[in-house]
């Protein structure tokens, strides 16, 4: 029989339906549906080491004996605007702001066919200290409310060109999924009187049965009601709310830790698309006792329909113990 469980950080409930549950193997990508393999460059990418645009801006670039490693440049089509001001306007139930804000494009690697997944660790660092550098300047700016860092990888998870890239929004506004996220923490700990999130990990870390792997500062792991198959979140071990805070022997352990499971996904699942984001509290709150932040992963390997459109409730055809189990095994070249 069916069953479902909640997810006590979002709220979520989450119906595993054990008779049609697929075996972890099972949501592999078809070969048919493989990509062709990518060139090292291409004339026509923009992001191509070689193209670069001399009047384009960047904010970052981390650089070596080769050149550069990382650039972060403005969207060419950004959903919001760095200049002018927060505004907000409200007319009876009419409510708006202006979208002030930034949109950014990180250029991950200067090859064109570098993914993540295969990337040297000290090239995942340089993305990853990328990240933290521009977060913590735009964080800076009082007109910005939150920070998205996410990841598009393969045409079904919106991804709208090849060349690795990761993207990071700062927005006007908290986003009602983290705020929801932060009143149930708040809600947690002042009942039990310690952060839901640790408490979380050190459930998971008993349990053992979950988790996909350990590093020295982080912990990945498949929540015990995770809303969709391999749906992975990674956790640091200390207890941080802010990503800004991240320290470099941390950078380098997440580098670590986050190119493994990518690889393992890779390998495992056939390199299915997926999306990446890390969540971290908003700017104004540097600090919090309730918050923790962390990274989540979601494998585009089933697609929500009417029933997840019509009830709020998400339909998981694999459980969370066998995923994780598939994943932590499997050994990577």
């Amino acid at each position: 029989m069916s069953h479902l469980r909640q997810n006590l950080i979002t709220k979520d409930w989450v119906v595993f339906a054990t008779e049609r549950a697929k075996r972890p193997h099972e949501f592999a990508r078809s070969q048919e549906d493989t990509p062709l393999k990518l060139p090292i460059y291409k004339h026509n990418c923009p992001f191509c080491m070689g193209n670069e645009n001399p009047s384009e801006p960047e904010s970052l670039r981390i650089t070596d004996e080769r050149g550069w490693r990382v650039r972060i440049i403005p969207n060419k089509y950004p959903a919001l605007s760095p200049t002018g001001e927060r505004l907000r306007q409200s007319e009876g139930i009419h409510r708006s702001i202006n979208g002030v804000g930034y949109h950014e494009v990180i250029i991950e690697h200067p090859e064109h066919n570098a993914n993540l997944a295969m990337m040297e660790v000290s090239d995942a660092i340089n993305v990853l200290r990328s990240y933290r550098d521009r977060y913590n300047v735009i964080s800076k700016d009082s007109r910005i409310a939150s920070i998205i860092i996410f990841k598009n990888h393969g045409e079904s998870a919106g991804t709208s060109l090849e060349h690795p890239h990761s993207q990071i929004a700062a927005t006007p506004v908290v986003p009602s999924q983290i705020r929801y996220r932060m009143i149930e923490a708040t809600s947690f700990f002042d009942d039990m009187g310690e952060c839901l999130f640790c408490y979380t990990l050190n459930d998971e870390l008993k349990a053992k049965e979950r988790i996909v792997l350990e590093t020295d500062h982080f912990v990945a792991f498949i929540p015990y009601a995770a809303l969709s198959p391999f749906h992975i979140w990674v956790f640091p071990r200390r207890h941080s709310s802010n990503f800004g805070e991240i320290n470099d022997d941390e950078v380098n352990d997440l580098a670590y830790n986050l190119k493994t499971v990518l690889s393992k996904l890779f390998y495992g699942l056939n390199n299915p698309a997926y999306n990446y984001t890390i969540r971290s509290m908003p700017t104004d709150e540097k600090k919090s006792d309730y918050f923790h932040w962390y990274l989540a992963i979601v494998p585009r390997v089933s697609q929500a329909a009417g029933f997840e459109l019509g009830s709020g409730m998400y339909i998981n055809t694999a459980m969370p113990e066998d995923s994780a189990k598939f994943l932590r095994d499997l050994e990577i070249e």
